[in-house]
């Protein structure tokens, strides 16, 4: 009885492992699926308007005699930081700062938004660390390509490399961006960042300088290092913001105390569009699992070598490459861009496992 059902068992399985090779082979070797013209123009718009938003940053950043070093930033940007600075938070990898210079970096946030099903006159809701300023142009880009409100919640400190020259802090390239007509996104809320969200791992001077600026900028200041508490406040800023409207996705840039949160389970939060996001309590909870928790889809852009390998990015490329579309799977990426090849995989797949199923007791 054994012998004879082991047969069929095993050409089921041999079935099965030679369908799953068929289609990572089919996945190598079709081209993708066009993307849809409306997602390709707003990703090559948005690509554009982030290249222009840099070199407009570059010129702002030397007019005050703030010239880019080009041993950290070879193709010279301008969107790269000091390694130390009193506004400075913690440790940050100088490559993975260079790596968001690229453009393509706007096309992907565009997909990424438009994955998580943004359209058109939507509100988002932002979370942005000056750690990295240009995922927060990158961010900025997309949105007003895509016709979105961006409701932002930004803090000033920021790690190596990123957002921490005193004289050019993310304040300054907002206005920057501004005044040049490029981006035109006040913020509904500042903190200084940090630990705790109130720069205790910042030097003195530092802290008191970002809290002076921001107190004369106009924005509401979050300063409140009670986690509970310092989430509730931001998520009410985000509906008063939103009025009555839903929010469609929660963008996280950085890694903000106040949005990640202190439960180590948000190391497992998958980089790009996340997937299932695990909700501690509430004493450890951050905005990015409130925000899951609450149905609202998450675009989590933190690990920068993590979302190069997943979408497709060049790792700290030089020269950056043009304003292109860049990658993602609602722009005709990965394995959601060919649905013909998937649903007939899973179909074959889920047939030769039901051949297998009366024979499971011969294995």
């Amino acid at each position: 009885m054994r012998g004879r059902a082991a047969g069929p068992g095993r050409a089921a399985v041999y079935a099965a492992a030679a369908l799953s090779l068929a289609y990572l082979v089919a996945l190598r070797v079709l081209p993708p699926a066009p993307a849809a013209p409306a997602a390709r123009a707003e990703a090559l718009e948005a690509s554009r308007l982030m290249a222009r938003a840099a070199a407009a940053l570059r010129e702002c950043r030397a007019e005050r005699g703030l010239l880019a070093d080009p041993a950290a930033d070879p193709n010279g940007t301008g969107l790269i930081g000091e390694e130390r600075s009193i506004i400075t938070t913690s440790s940050g990898r100088l490559e993975a700062k260079r790596t968001t210079t690229n453009p393509a970096f706007a096309g992907l946030v565009v997909s990424l938004l438009r994955q998580a099903g943004v359209r058109r006159g939507d509100v988002v809701a932002v979370g942005a660390s000056s750690s990295f300023p240009a995922l927060i142009v990158a961010t900025l880009a997309a949105a007003k390509a895509m016709g979105v409100e961006p409701l932002v919640i930004s803090s000033l400190g920021a790690s190596e490399w990123g957002g921490n020259v005193p004289g050019f802090t993310w304040l300054d390239m907002e206005d920057c961006l501004r005044r040049r007509g490029l981006i035109d996104v006040r913020p509904i809320a500042r903190a200084i960042g940090g630990d705790e969200d109130v720069g205790r791992d910042m030097n003195p001077a530092g802290r008191d300088l970002l809290a002076a600026r921001i107190r004369a900028g106009g924005a509401p200041f979050l300063e409140e290092p009670d986690l509970e508490r310092n989430v509730d406040r931001r998520l009410a800023l985000y509906r008063e913001h939103a009025a009555g409207r839903p929010l469609r996705a929660f963008v996280n840039i950085g890694g903000s105390w106040a949005n990640l949160g202190t439960d180590a389970g948000v190391l497992k939060v998958a980089p790009g569009l996340a997937g299932r996001v695990a909700v501690p309590p509430r004493a450890r909870r951050g905005v990015l699992q409130a925000m899951a928790d609450a149905g609202v889809p998450v675009v989590h852009l933190l690990n920068v070598r993590g979302l190069c390998e997943r979408y497709g990015l060049p790792w700290d490329p030089r020269p950056l490459p043009p304003p292109g579309p860049g990658p993602g799977p609602a722009l005709g990426a990965g394995p959601a861009a060919r649905p013909l090849v998937t649903a007939l995989y899973l179909a074959a797949v889920a047939a030769a496992l039901a051949l297998l199923r009366p024979h499971r007791r011969g294995l």
